[in-house]
Order: structure tokens, then sequence, then C-alpha cells
């Protein structure tokens, strides 16, 4: 991987001044002088490059440098683990930075009894992600425990947003004015890299503007999410310093004042609101006595239990160069896991209400049909197109969310975004005579209660909400009762009131798929060939056939993204030059959203096409395996995995 030259004397910069404060060259010194009297032999004069490289990694010093060095992937800002601010390479000495350190947790009383893990061993760890101003953070993972050693330092750009003040630098009164918190999120992994949410957290960092230094240390009390957003979950003790430090200093009351004004602000925004939706889901239920069983959802509660009208939920989010198409946004979002939210204890059998602020989904990497449908809807609309999330039920009456498109030519297209799959709606005319041909619907909804955008909100008021009889014609307020854009716009819109989370850029696949491909097939051999060694069997690979079955596999992904297959004629007369006649070939081709090996493969196993191909006997068996690893943002990854045998026909 390349890197751009002020990147690369940046990363050189650092490593330097890591290795000063290391002492690491009074270190070599004293190796070499030890390597030069113990195993120098008489015979030689000198000593090689190797040699001297093996006596440092036999003493530790390699060891000792790499376990102390570590970088995260940053995609939109810098993270500086361990050096001061004054150490910090490449400041732009004509903008303001924040710099936030992290100097460790405590009281994260549900790790009270980890044990200590040991070298090498694999531990649950914690990760904090950071968004601030359109710039994103990631620290180190580290084990998990009552008091983590979460340690990193992030350095936050503070830019003006005021045309032609982009290149200036904020000045107090400027940052005051700066209402965007930084939105911590805290991840927690366990040892089969399974996610879970533990705290989302939005910081005020004013307070840092009243200290006589430009620098302040604050202890941030999280809590948990969901059910659990009342208890503590812990607290990350932090120093916040701005750089470079301003010529103004402001009075605590001010800062207080300023707080007050905008809580106060945002505050009778929601009220007004509130107050506007009562009376609009007033005149809505007198339409008609049926709007009653409706699914008319205004309102749903985030991951700290705050409720937030749903078209604050969407926003135009634009993916810049990550993705190229509507069709690969919809493949992107069912690349990421789905798990409703957990309720405590199980009772009711009902599910827990818990809709997700967009950096929460995307760090956990996983979230409920509703996250997946308001990521896909703000998609879709930063390509251009008329989107809306709709709230209905499934079959068997089951709450689903999902994202339609309206096209210029009043086609309506439904998207689902756990899937990607696009289905063509063609609404059924009830008053047809019996005999008429009607279309078969092929989606699987059942009924739409409501749908919405970051600018609008519709409520069905037809006489039946069956998906297959609604007619989406916006404009038609005898079919659709539409809430005031402009009400909608006082409390959703970006900047309309400081409660609503700012939204995170999206980052930029964080593996590289060659790498990674390789690593993975490289482990289903050697679990194929143990397998087969339990049952007696030996295993011949066959290196050709494998590398042919890597077109299926670009085929496979490629009728994902767009919904055409091609290349299949190709990959059929490859396979029958590969196998010779009196042959029999059999190929086994499956889709993982993980890159966990023993869970893939026991998973292949259960299937019994695979296990007929893995545990193949007869005359001449060659078995053959192919992996390819397709990346996408967000470290979300699409993988695929095809085993292939071919042996000769006895029969």
């Amino acid at each position: 991987m390349s890197l751009p030259p002020e990147k690369a004397s940046e990363l050189k910069q650092i490593i330097h001044n890591h290795l000063i404060k290391m002492n690491i060259h009074g270190k070599i010194r004293d190796v070499l002088a030890e390597t030069v009297r113990e195993d120098l032999d008489p015979g030689r004069s000198s000593l090689s490059e190797e040699d001297i490289l093996r006596a440092l990694q036999r003493r530790g010093i390699v060891d000792d440098v790499m376990k102390d060095l570590h970088f995260s992937k940053v995609n939109y800002g810098k993270s500086f683990p361990e050096l001061g601010l004054q150490n910090i390479p490449n400041k732009n000495n004509s903008r303001r930075y924040l710099y936030l350190q992290v100097l460790g947790g405590k009281a994260f009383l549900e790790h009270l009894q980890e044990p200590e893990p040991l070298p090498g061993q694999v531990c649950s760890t914690f990760t904090l992600y950071l968004h601030f101003r359109n710039q994103r953070f990631r620290s180190k993972p580290v084990p998990c425990a009552c008091e983590p050693d979460l340690q990193e330092g992030f350095l936050l750009e503070i830019h003006r947003e005021g045309l032609g003040d982009g290149s200036k630098m904020a000045d107090a009164t400027t940052m005051l004015s700066i209402c965007d918190p930084v939105h911590l999120v805290l991840i927690k992994r366990d040892t089969s890299s399974e996610t879970t949410l533990v705290s989302s957290y939005f910081l005020d960092w004013r307070t840092v503007l009243s200290s006589p230094s430009g620098k302040t240390s604050i202890a941030v009390e999280l809590h948990g999410v969901g059910s659990e957003c009342k208890v503590a979950a812990g607290v990350l003790n932090m120093s916040l310093e701005l750089y470079p430090p301003p010529s103004e200093i402001l009075s605590p009351d001010i800062i207080t004042t300023q707080r007050s004004l905008e809580r106060q602000k945002t505050a009778e925004k929601e009220r007004l609101f509130l107050v506007y939706a009562k009376q609009w889901w007033r005149e809505f239920l007198e339409i008609r006595q049926e709007n009653q069983s409706k699914l008319v959802k205004i309102f749903a509660q985030d991951e700290n239990g705050v409720n937030r009208p749903v078209c604050s939920y969407v926003r135009v989010l634009r993916a810049g160069r990550l993705l190229e198409s509507p069709r690969q946004a919809a493949r992107f979002v069912s690349l990421l896991g789905l798990e409703k939210a957990p309720v405590v204890g199980g009772g009711g059998g009902g599910k827990q209400e818990q809709w997700c602020s967009l950096l929460a989904f995307l760090c956990r990497n996983k979230g409920d049909c509703e996250d997946h449908a308001t990521l896909l809807c703000s998609l879709l609309l930063g390509f251009g197109l008329d989107a809306y999330v709709c709230v209905g039920t499934k079959p068997k009456g089951l709450a689903h969310t999902w994202v339609m498109t309206r096209g210029t030519d009043s086609t309506i297209t439904f998207w689902e975004s756990l899937t990607a799959h696009r289905y063509l709606h063609q609404a059924v005319d009830p008053d047809a005579p019996p005999l008429a041909p009607q279309p078969r619907p092929s989606y699987p909804y059942r009924t739409v209660g409501c749908v919405f955008n970051h600018k609008a909100f519709l409520a069905n008021c037809q006489p039946s909400d069956a998906v297959e009889l609604c007619a989406f014609d916006f404009h038609n307020q005898s079919q659709w009762k539409v809430m005031s854009e402009e009400a909608v716009g006082s409390v959703c819109s970006p900047g309309s009131t400081t409660s609503l989370p700012p939204l995170p850029p999206l980052c930029g696949p964080s593996l590289e798929p060659s790498a990674a491909s390789n690593q993975l097939e490289l482990e289903m051999r050697y679990l194929v060939v143990e397998h087969r060694k339990d049952l007696g069997l030996a295993t011949v690979w066959d290196d050709h056939l494998s590398y042919v079955l890597s077109s299926a596999l670009a085929a496979y992904e490629l009728e994902r993204c767009t919904g055409t297959s091609c290349g299949n004629e190709e990959f059929q007369d490859a396979v029958r030059r590969a196998v010779p006649d009196g042959h029999t070939f059999k190929g086994f081709p499956i889709h993982f959203l993980h890159r966990n090996a023993r869970r893939a493969f026991a998973t292949c196993l259960r299937s019994p096409f695979c296990d007929e191909i893995v545990c193949c006997r007869g005359d001449r068996v060659r078995l053959a395996v192919r992996v390819r690893v397709f990346a996408y943002p967000e470290s979300a990854c699409a993988v695929w995995v095809m085993f292939a045998c071919k042996y000769r026909s006895v029969l």
C-alpha cells in the first residue's frame, strides 16, 4: 500500500520519536557488543545484517518496539497513541485543534471478575470510536477489564463553516457557537468476533474554553444502551487541550448560558412539534375507524432511550468514491449483520424498541431492520433517488421496515435492505372483474402503515393498508395524510436542534481483499485435510481447478450487486476443459458475512451437498477450494467459498 509523501513523512516522524523515547540506539549498541563478544565465530571478521536482526529478536528488542507502537486505521483524522500534543507532527499552524486524550477507564463493574489475560491469549476487547464534524477515529483494541487500559490521543480539527472562512482559525467566540458534540461509541468484541454496543455518549467539549491554560481534565460517565440506558457502564478519564491556546478565555458562566439557551431553543422546537403531531394524529384517526389499527410510527427510541421523530434517522448521505451505484449501496447495507435489540429476561415475547444512531450502527456492524432501512434510504437519497422508509408488516403480522423509491414515471420499487432484493410494485385493482388478470405480488410485505424520509412523513389513510392494494400517489390527500414539511424540518433538518446526532461519513474498507482471500483459503484447505484425515482419506488438490472457480465467485458477487448474471458460459467451458472425459465434477458455492474459517467450515458441512464433496471417495479424486473476499466500506465484507471435486466414474 503506497502513502502520499506527507503521510509517509508523518509516519516516519512518529516512528522516529518513538524509537528515541525507547533509547533504541543504546539498546542496539549493547546487543551489538554482546553479540560480537559471544556469537562471532573466530573465522569471521564481521556480522551480517541478518545476524544482528536475529540477535535483536532473540533478546526481545523488536517485540518491545512493536508492542508499544500501535497505529489505528484512521480515515478522517489523526490518532496519536501515547504522544503528547507537542510531539504530534505536521500540525497546521493556521488551524485550531482539539486534542482529546483518553487516559484510561475505571468502574466497568461488569468486568470486575475478569481474569488478567495471559500473554498471547485471545480475550474480549474494548474499542472506542469517535466522530466530530466529519472526522472519524478509532482507538486500538484493549482487553476488557474493570479498569481498561484505554490510552489514546485524537487530534480533532475545529474548522469554521462560513463561506470563505474554512482557512481561518476559529476564535473563542466561534468555538462557543459550535454545538456539535464529540460522539463517543464504545464497542465490545468477544473472542468469537461478535460485537456488542456498550455505550453511546455525546460529549460537549466546550468546557475547555474556560480553562486559563486551554487544557482541562474531565471524567466521563458512560451509560448502557437500550433497557440499560439509565445504568452506568463505566467511567473514562479524559483531557481536552486546545492548540494553539486561544488568546481569549471565556468565563464558565458564558458557556453555561450558551448551553442553556441551546437547550431551551431545542426544547421549544420539540414541544411545538409534539403539539402539532398530537393534533395531526387526532385528525388521522377521525378519517377512518380502521386507521386506529394501522402501523403509523411518528417517534422511535434511540440507543440512549431518547424519543426522536423517525424522520431524524434519515439524512442525505453521499458515499464519495466508496460506493458507485444505488444497487451497490443496497448490497453494502445487506452485508451488515441483523441483530434485534436484546430483551432482558425475554419476557412477553415482544421486541425491544431500539433504533440506533448511524455511528453506533456502523461501529457495531450490525443492527435491526430499522437501522438497515434508514441507512439504505439515506444512501439512495444521496444518489438522487426519491426514497422513503416504509413501516408495515410481513406475513404473520411481524413488524418490518423496508425502503421504497418512486421513479419519475411513477414506477414504485421496493428495496429489501436485509437482502438487497428489489421488487416492482403493481397495485391490484379490487374493483376489476373476477376473471380479469391481476398482478401477482412477489414481495414479502403484507401491510404498510406509513412512509417517511428526511423531509416528509405520510400516513396511509386508504380503506385497506394491504400493500398489494395500495396506491403510492402521495399527492392524493384522500390516500395519504401528509405531515407539514415545515413542521418536520423544524426538528429533523440538519442543525435544527442540538439534540440531533451529527451525520458521520462512511469509512473505506479496512482489509486487503487479496490477502484476506489467500489467508482464508489456506485455513479452509487445512480444515479439509484434517477432516478427511479423520475419515482415513488422503487429500490431493487440483490447483488449476481451484483457480478456475474464481470466475464463478466473481460472477456470483456481481449478480448480487447488479441483479444480472454474466460469465456463466466461460465458467462452464473452463470446467469442461479441466475435467477429463469419464470424470464427474461437483461444485458447492456458499456465501458468508464473516471470515471465521472454522465457523464457515462447520456451516458448510451441515449441507449434504458440501459434505458429499469434502468426504468424496472414489478413483482419482481431486479436490479444489476457492475463497474470494469482497471488501466494502465499514469493515463489511462478502465472503464466497466454493468447494469442488472431480473423480473418475467407475459405475
